[in-house]
C-alpha cells in the first residue's frame, strides 16, 4: 500500500494543475447536484418492528385522518382571569375557526367541547390535526400555523404554538465556526508558516465541502434525519484537518532531511498517507458498522458521516500533494528555509522526547493514576439514562419550548408526553366494546392521570384513546407506565391493542438502542484488536489499545452524564434543562471514538515499532515514537477537539451534547490514554510488546503501514529527476 500511495502522491505533485482542476470540477458538479436534488430532513425517528411503529403504520391505513402530525396551541388567560369569560371564550373559539381553515389541516378540536381546559380555567389546549407527517408539512403550512392567534393575543390572551408540527431542523450558523478559527491558530503555531496552515485548512474545507455536497445530492433519495448532516459536517471537518496536517507535517520533515519537493511529497503520502488511509478506514468501518444494529435512522447517520470521512481521505492523498506543489518550499517556516539554504541541519529534541522519558521514568505511578482516574470518571455512567428528547428539552427561546413550558405550567408535565392507545378490530361494535374494556383495564395504573373517551375512525373499526401520564415524556416513571399499560392490555384480548405516540416511540427507540449497545461495543473492540494486530504484528499492543479505548469511552460517558443528565456545570455549556442523553449518542460515540482512537494509536505506535524493528531498544523506540509523533498528535487532537467543541455553541441540545461528548472523548483519548498511558505501558512491556506467534504472523497479511516495502523499493529504484517548484 505504501508504494502505491507513494506513486499516487508523487504523480499528484507533478500534475498539480490537473488534480486541482479535477477536484474543482467534482466540487462544482456535486454542488450543482446538491442544489438540484436536495431533499428535506426529518426529526422523526422511526423504529420498524416496535409496537409503537406498527401502530403508526396501521393508523395510516385504518385511521388516516389521525395519522398525520399534530399541533398543540396553548392558550393562557392573564393571571386572575379565566377562559370561561365571554370575551375570552369568543377569542378562543375564533382561534379554533382560524385553525380549521389552515392549509393541510384536517381539523381543530374545540377545547370547550372536549374538556381541554385546566382545572382553574386559565389554560386551554387546542389540538390541530394535520394531514401529513411532520417532515411532510411544508414551510408555508408551518408558518401559517405559527401565525394563528393574533386576534386572541389582541384580546389579552397568551398564545403559544407547539406539537409535532413544530419539530425543526437544527440550525448550524456561524458560532460553531470558532472551532475552525482555533484550528487555524493551532496550525499556525505548529507549522510556523501562514502558507502551510492556510493550505492545510483549505484542503480540509474543500474536502468537507465535497462530502457535504454529495450528501445533500443524495438526500432526495435517502431519508436523512436532521442530525445526520450536522454529524457529517462535524466529523468531516475534524478528520479533514487532521489528515491534511499529518501529511503536511511528514512532507515538511522530508524537505528538511534534504529530499527534493516531489520526492518529499511522494514519501509523505506513502508513509503518513498509509496511516491516514488506515485510520480513515477504521473510522469508516466503525460508522458503517452501525448498520449491524439494524436501526434505519442510525444506519443513515453512520453512512452519511462515513461518506464525508472517505472523501476527506481521498482529498488528503490526492489534492494535498497537489497543493504542496503550489506551496513549494514556502511550506517550511523561515527558520527551516534558512537552515536548508545554508545546508545546516535543523534538528532539535522537542518536548515529545522529554515527555516520553518522564512517562517511562514514572511509568508505574502514571499507569495507576491514569487508569484509576479514568475509571473514577466513568462511575456516573452507571446511572446513565437515554431517551429521545421532546420539546421540553429544546432551546429555551423556541416556540415549541415556550409551548411545552406553558403546558407544564397549566396542566402538568404529563400533557407533554401524551400516549396514544390504538384499538382496532374487524367490527365497529367489537372495537367500541373493546375500547371501553381497555380504558377500564388501564384506569388506576400507577402514574396514569387520565384516559380520554375514544375517538373513532370513519368506519368505526379503529379507536384512538389518549392516555395522559402524570410525569414528563423522558421521565423513568413514564417508561414504567408504558410497560404497565401494555402488560394490562394483554389481558383484555378480542382486538388489536397498541400504545404509540411520540413518547412511546422514544421509549421503544431508546430500549432498542440500549439493547444493541453491548453487541456493538463487542464488535468494535474485537475489530480494533484484529486491525491493530495486522498493523503492529503484536498481541499485547492491540489488547492494550482496546483497553485504552474502553477507558476513554467509560470516562467520556461519565463526564457527559454528569453535565447533561445530572446538570453539574451545565451552565458552562449553555444547558438550561438537564435530562437523559439522546438515545443514539452512546452508540454513535462508541463508533466515532473508536475510529479516532485508532488514528492516534497508529500515528504514535507505528513509529515505535518501526524503530524497534530497525534495531532500537524497546525504551529508545518508545522515546523516538513519542518524540516524532507527539507534536503532530497534540496539534491534531487540539484541532479535532476544538472543531467538536465549537458545536457546543449550537442551541439545539442534541447537537450540543454530541459536540461536548466528542470533544471530551478526543481530549481524554489523545492526552491521557495515547500520550500518557501508552508510552508507559509499552516501555513496561519491553520486547514482549512486539511478540507474536510465528504461525499467526504468517497468516496475517502485511499492510506495511510503516513503509518498509517502500524503503526497499526506493533503495533499488534509480534516482528520479526532481521537479522544480
Amino acid at each position: 500500500m505504501a508504494t502505491v500511495l507513494y506513486r499516487l502522491g508523487r504523480a499528484s505533485f507533478r500534475h498539480r494543475w490537473v488534480v486541482l482542476i479535477l477536484w474543482i470540477v467534482v466540487l462544482g458538479a456535486l454542488g450543482g447536484a446538491a442544489a438540484a436534488f436536495k431533499g428535506p430532513t426529518s426529526s422523526n425517528f422511526t423504529m420498524p418492528g416496535t409496537e409503537s411503529q406498527r401502530a403508526i403504520d396501521a393508523l395510516k391505513q385504518q385511521f388516516p385522518e389521525a395519522s398525520g402530525a399534530t399541533g398543540t396551541i396553548v392558550i393562557a388567560a392573564p393571571e386572575g382571569a379565566n377562559l370561561a369569560a365571554d370575551a375570552n371564550k369568543a377569542a378562543v373559539l375564533g382561534l379554533v375557526q382560524e385553525a380549521n381553515k389552515l392549509p393541510g389541516v384536517v381539523g381543530a378540536m374545540d377545547p370547550y367541547s372536549i374538556g381541554a381546559l385546566s382545572q382553574d380555567g386559565r389554560y386551554a389546549l387546542l389540538t390541530v390535526q394535520f394531514t401529513n407527517r411532520a417532515d411532510q408539512v411544508t414551510k408555508d403550512q408551518r408558518a401559517a400555523y405559527e401565525a394563528t392567534g393574533a386576534a386572541a393575543e389582541k384580546a389579552g390572551l397568551r398564545v403559544e404554538h407547539g406539537g409535532e408540527v413544530m419539530n425543526h431542523e437544527p440550525e448550524v450558523g456561524g458560532k460553531e465556526g470558532i472551532g475552525v478559527v482555533i484550528a487555524l491558530v493551532v496550525l499556525l503555531v505548529t507549522f510556523g508558516s501562514l502558507i502551510a496552515a492556510g493550505m492545510t485548512m483549505l484542503n480540509a474545507l474543500l474536502g468537507v465541502g465535497a462530502g457535504m455536497a454529495g450528501l445533500y445530492a443524495l438526500s432526495s433519495a435517502v431519508h436523512l434525519t436532521s442530525t445526520a448532516p450536522v454529524l457529517a459536517l462535524m466529523l468531516g471537518l475534524a478528520v479533514g484537518i487532521d489528515y491534511s496536517l499529518f501529511i503536511s507535517s511528514r512532507h515538511r520533515q522530508n524537505l528538511v532531511e534534504g529530499h527534493a519537493p516531489d520526492e518529499a511529497a511522494g514519501r509523505a503520502v506513502g508513509t503518513a498517507g498509509s496511516a491516514v488511509v488506515f485510520a480513515g478506514l477504521t473510522v469508516v468501518i466503525a460508522l458503517a458498522g452501525l448498520a449491524v444494529v439494524n436501526i434505519p435512522f442510525l444506519t443513515v447517520m453512520g453512512l452519511a458521516a462515513a461518506g464525508t470521512v472517505a472523501v476527506a481521505v481521498l482529498v488528503a492523498i490526492t489534492l494535498q500533494p497537489a497543493l504542496l506543489a503550489f506551496a513549494g518550499r514556502k511550506i517550511l517556516s523561515r527558520t527551516q528555509r534558512k537552515a536548508l539554504a545554508e545546508g545546516a541541519a535543523h534538528h532539535s529534541e522537542n518536548f515529545g522526547f522529554r515527555w516520553a522519558r518522564w512517562m517511562i521514568r514514572l511509568r508505574v505511578p502514571v499507569i495507576l493514576v491514569g487508569v484509576l482516574g479514568l475509571a473514577a470518571l466513568a462511575i456516573p455512567a452507571a446511572h446513565m439514562r437515554i431517551a429521545l428528547p421532546g420539546a421540553s428539552a429544546g432551546p429555551a427561546d423556541t416556540p415549541a419550548r415556550r409551548a411545552a413550558d406553558l403546558i407544564d405550567q397549566g396542566f402538568g408535565p404529563g400533557f407533554n408526553g401524551r400516549l396514544a392507545l390504538v384499538v382496532s378490530s374487524s367490527s365497529p361494535d367489537v372495537t367500541k366494546a373493546k375500547a371501553g374494556e381497555a380504558i377500564k383495564a388501564v384506569t388506576g395504573t400507577e402514574n396514569l392521570l387520565a384516559a380520554t373517551p375514544p375517538n373513532f375512525s370513519r368506519d368505526g373499526k379503529t379507536a384512538l384513546v389518549a392516555l395522559i401520564p402524570k410525569t414528563g415524556p423522558t421521565d423513568a416513571a413514564t417508561e414504567d407506565l408504558v410497560h404497565a399499560v401494555r402488560t394490562k392490555l394483554k389481558t383484555v384480548g378480542g382486538a388489536d391493542f397498541a400504545v404509540t405516540g411520540q413518547t412511546a416511540v422514544g421509549i421503544d427507540v431508546s430500549e432498542k438502542l440500549s439493547d444493541a449497545m453491548p453487541e456493538y461495543l463487542l464488535l468494535v473492540v474485537g475489530l480494533s484488536v484484529l486491525l491493530l494486530m495486522l498493523v503492529f504484528r503484536s498481541i499485547l499492543v492491540p489488547l492494550k489499545a482496546a483497553a485504552g479505548f474502553l477507558l476513554t469511552v467509560g470516562a467520556t460517558f461519565g463526564i457527559t452524564v454528569l453535565v447533561f443528565q445530572d446538570g453539574h456545570l451545565g451552565s458552562l455549556v449553555g444547558l438550561d434543562q438537564p435530562g437523559p442523553l439522546v438515545s443514539f449518542l452512546p452508540i454513535l460515540l462508541i463508533g466515532i471514538l473508536f475510529g479516532l482512537a485508532m488514528d492516534y494509536e497508529v500515528f504514535l505506535v507505528s513509529r515505535m515499532r518501526e524503530d524497534f524493528v530497525h534495531g532500537d531498544t524497546p525504551r529508545q523506540a518508545t522515546i523516538n515514537g513519542m518524540g516524532h509523533g507527539a507534536r503532530v498528535v497534540t496539534a491534531a487532537a487540539i484541532i479535532m477537539a476544538s472543531v467538536f467543541a465549537g458545536f457546543i455553541l449550537v442551541d439545539d441540545p442534541v447537537i450540543k451534547s454530541m459536540g461536548f461528548a466528542l470533544a471530551i472523548g478526543v481530549a481524554i483519548d489523545a492526552f491521557i490514554v495515547r500520550m500518557t498511558i501508552v508510552p508507559a505501558v509499552v516501555s513496561l512491556l519491553g520486547r514482549a510488546a512486539w511478540w507474536i506467534p510465528r504461525w499467526l504472523d504468517k497468516i496475517l497479511p502485511n499492510v506495511d503501514i510503516e513503509g518498509e516495502k517502500l524503503r526497499e523499493h526506493l533503495s533499488t529504484e534509480p534516482a528520479k529527476e526532481p521537479v522544480s517548484v
